[in-house]
């Protein structure tokens, strides 16, 4: 038996923020990232929506990148003086991130993060609050998966939360709030995006429903990714909207070894998320073509969306290829070494960048297998910018 699991309501198009001036509760608590949500007025509009359906809010402001436990535990004590009801994630992944990780720590404050890490272990939410998500970048989709990463500031420990009690009640994608987005941003998150939905398509735990949205999202990101980096209003409105569906992909079919290496070496190379998976992608396409079903799964993508190609070897490599034109009409690198990654330093941290991605959770359901030795030679094909042929 499957699971599929997406929040209770979404609701998305133009001034969908407006739907908070509906919501039932006593008191909201806001976490956002930095000060620009409250410039650009996306808070102080959800303040104001909140106040006209009678609810008092109050708003913590300070989620950094790679959200870090001391963020987190302090969300969590203002929360336990304030003692909200209703908790809202506003910006990227980062504070909706920390805020699903403060509403477990509320609602359950001798729960730990070593118990939280393990899979599908929390306890039962929504005892004290429910949770709203609304995402102001079109990439992480974390608005509507079951998971939370978290990082431990003072030992660099990440603790992945994947747990469908901390998949948000609601999700509000306001396709207005991404208008001013700065271009490395629409690249990098929505290379993040088309990375969600081609690995749930080729996962081993797809299924039919996962397949559906990661074709659709696959479908939009090709259409409008270059349209949306160059700033067309009704590009960067479609790729708001595509992210999500790959995230309700993701969610339920979960992800592959470009995350397993983004995961792993976003902090050890200084190397955003997004790109690292922009990078990575074309790369993990060529290793998985080599496994018989993953072959089969990519070629039907290249073919839905209309590649050249006149049988799987073809419709493939028109699929890398049509990663590599992104990556170059965005202006992003195409291997570790023209990111500018020391190849020193590469060689130094590549057996622990290694063991370490294949480690990671993603691996298990990445279509093909792959030992420490053969993510060795992946890496290195990735930072020299060579063609994966084992």
């Amino acid at each position: 038996m499957q699971r599929f699991t997406i929040p209770r309501d979404l609701y998305f198009g133009e001034d969908a923020l407006s739907h908070l001036n509906t919501i039932k509760g006593t008191k909201a608590f806001i976490v956002i990232g930095s000060q620009r949500l409250i410039d650009d007025g996306t808070a102080p509009r959800a303040i104001e929506y909140l106040k006209t359906a009678g609810i008092e809010s109050e708003l913590f402001v300070g989620v950094e990148n790679d959200p870090s436990v001391a963020t987190v535990m302090k969300g969590v004590e203002a929360m336990n003086k304030f003692q909200p009801d209703v908790i809202i994630g506003i910006g990227g992944g980062s504070p909706i991130d920390a805020a699903k990780a403060m509403w477990i720590f509320y609602e359950h404050p001798t729960f730990t993060f070593e118990e939280a890490a393990k899979p599908f272990n929390l306890p039962e939410l929504r005892n004290k609050a429910k949770f709203i998500a609304v995402p102001t970048t079109s990439g992480t989709a974390t608005e509507v998966t079951s998971f939370s990463v978290i990082t431990d500031e003072k030992t660099g420990i990440k603790y992945p939360i994947a747990d469908y009690n901390i998949t948000p009640d609601v999700a509000i994608v306001d396709t207005n709030l991404v208008q001013t987005m700065p271009k490395v941003l629409v690249a990098n998150t929505g290379m993040d995006a088309l990375t969600h939905a081609l690995e749930a398509y080729v996962s081993k735990a797809r299924n039919p429903f996962t397949d559906a949205l990661a074709m659709k999202s696959i479908e939009m990101i090709s259409e409008t990714l270059i349209n949306s980096y160059n700033g067309e209003d009704q590009a960067r409105k479609d790729m708001h909207i595509a992210q999500n569906l790959a995230g309700m992909a993701f969610s339920n079919a979960i992800l592959g070894i470009v995350h397993s290496m983004a995961h792993k070496t976003g902090k050890v190379l200084n190397i955003a998320h997004g790109l690292a998976n922009a990078i990575y992608l074309s790369y993990a396409i060529e290793f998985n073509a080599k496994d018989k079903a993953g072959k089969a799964q990519y070629a039907h993508a290249a073919k839905t969306i209309g590649l050249a190609g006149n049988n799987e070897t073809e419709l493939v490599e028109s699929l890398v290829n049509l990663v590599k034109e992104l990556r170059e009409q965005m202006n992003m690198p195409h291997s570790l070494k023209e990111f500018g990654i020391e190849e020193e330093f590469f060689l130094a941290n590549l057996d622990d960048i290694a063991k370490t991605s294949v480690a990671d959770p993603c691996t298990g359901t990445n279509p093909r297998d792959i030992s420490v030795e053969e993510m060795k030679n992946l890496f290195k094909a990735i930072y020299y910018g060579e063609k994966v042929t084992f």
